[in-house]
């Protein structure tokens, strides 16, 4: 990485503070992650401003501001089970890998999962991509101790809460054209918590597959 990307790297974590990021080891994950690495190379001038930006498949990589605040919710401790609904980019997976997580990440559109499938790998991170529905989930490696949705859904999958352990977190923004931050706590195999935090807007999160390359 050049000095003027190192630089705007260190003025984006000063600006995640500014905006109320504590926790550390958030912070120390941004300055691992190298986000211009998941953003076509005619864009990197913007990496490191806190705005989000296109990517392929009509798709966008959060703000990073919206990152680590959905990451910080979930209060990651080193070698939890995390389930990733929306890989996208896979910047978010990087960012839960980096703080040595165990990530699990689903992603709907067969040509982005196969692109930052390879990315990934290439980058060396040891993540676990899948190509599915993700209001399914990944039911396979249940129970997971955390889960994070990247996109808005309509309502809050049960499919998704019955593969979160009892205490388990999930952190997912909620409604149709504006989000509402939620997170739920598991607190029994049928019950569970919600805590509001603010309003977001993420792209919608869809039902089925889609192949497009």
């Amino acid at each position: 990485m050049n000095y003027i990307l190192k630089g705007a790297k260190q003025r984006l974590i000063f600006e995640l503070r500014e905006k109320g990021i504590t926790d550390e080891n958030v912070l120390a994950a941004f300055d691992k992650v190298e986000r211009h690495k998941f953003i076509e190379s005619f864009m990197q001038d913007k990496a490191y401003k806190d705005i989000p930006l296109k990517i392929k498949f009509n798709q966008t990589i959060s703000q990073p501001f919206t990152v680590a605040f959905q990451t910080q919710l979930l209060q990651i401790q080193k070698e939890e089970k995390v389930l990733e609904i929306g890989t996208g980019s896979g910047f978010q997976a990087a960012i839960l890998s980096a703080m040595d997580a165990k990530v699990y990440t689903i992603e709907r559109q067969e040509g982005l999962y196969k692109e930052t499938q390879k990315l990934l790998e290439e980058m060396d991170y040891k993540i676990f991509t899948f190509f599915g529905d993700g209001f399914n989930g990944i039911p396979q490696y249940e129970p997971y101790d955390k889960i994070i949705v990247t996109c808005g859904a309509p309502n809050i999958p049960l499919s998704l809460i019955h593969q979160l352990k009892i205490n388990g977190l999930m952190v997912i923004p909620v409604g149709e054209n504006t989000q509402k931050m939620i997170r739920i706590t598991k607190t029994a195999e049928n019950d569970f918590i919600e805590e509001e935090f603010g309003n977001f807007v993420f792209v919608p999160m869809l039902k089925n597959t889609k192949t497009i390359f």
